[in-house]
């Protein structure tokens, strides 16, 4: 890759699904229930689309360290991520997740039960905006995280909706915003990156909220999350 970088010993830095597949063998131990969800992603409408293992990992901690027993989830697809959350609000905890398309839902409804935290999580069909809009309506009690990891054009509407549902101290995370590096390109035509940046814009715009962006390379290609706090 042209511009790549180099350590003192000049070997190119470009096999990063080399270096994530040791800190995942060394730190992030999947158990079968993992293993058969993340597989199952090939039966979705988005193969191969969701998180990685360490990704999985970092979200658990993330929701650990805020404690956070209330999260919100953008996207469903198999059910991967979904059981990463699941586990770390534990067994008090509870789940929503929105999910677009009935087959990807029901693929991860049986996920989720193999995994044995079916109890604790609600898969909601239909489209994200208008369930989420539902929710403010019933009144739910607040959301303590929100992972927004659906269709990356309406990012603007999930985080209205996020805002909507959540209070101070809330965590909010976006995935997928570097593009492979097209986030920086504001002609790119690709409404996904549109989306991203007026996501973006929002938040940096928005009086109480902190945040930052972190790039990632690895399994997932060249990547990154947007992290934001509600003051």
């Amino acid at each position: 890759m042209p511009g790549m970088r180099q350590h003192s010993g000049g070997t190119p830095l470009t096999d990063w699904s080399t270096v994530d597949e040791y800190f995942i063998d060394a730190l992030v131990p999947q158990d079968e229930a993992l293993l058969a969800a993340r597989a199952s992603g090939a039966e979705t409408t988005l193969p191969q689309a969701e998180i990685s293992p360490n990704q999985g990992a970092f979200l658990h901690l993330l929701t650990q360290l805020a404690g956070a027993r209330r999260v919100l989830e953008f996207g469903t697809l198999a059910g991967y991520s979904t059981i990463w959350f699941a586990r770390a609000v534990g067994p008090e905890g509870h789940v929503v997740t929105l999910e677009l398309e009935p087959g990807n839902a029901a693929i991860a409804t049986t996920n989720l039960e193999r995994a044995g935290v079916a109890d604790r999580v609600e898969v909601l069909v239909g489209p994200a905006a208008d369930t989420a809009e539902r929710l403010a309506e019933a009144g739910v009690e607040p959301f303590d995280l929100v992972f927004i990891d659906a269709d990356k054009p309406s990012n603007p509407v999930y985080l209205a909706a996020a805002l909507n549902l959540t209070r101070s101290g809330a965590v909010i995370v976006i995935d997928n915003v570097v593009r492979h590096g097209e986030v920086v390109r504001p002609q790119s035509g690709n409404p996904a990156v549109a989306g991203v940046r007026k996501a973006v814009e929002d938040i940096a715009a928005h009086p109480d909220l902190d945040a930052t962006a972190l790039q990632t390379v690895g399994i997932k290609g060249w990547d990154g999350f947007v992290i934001a706090r509600r003051r």
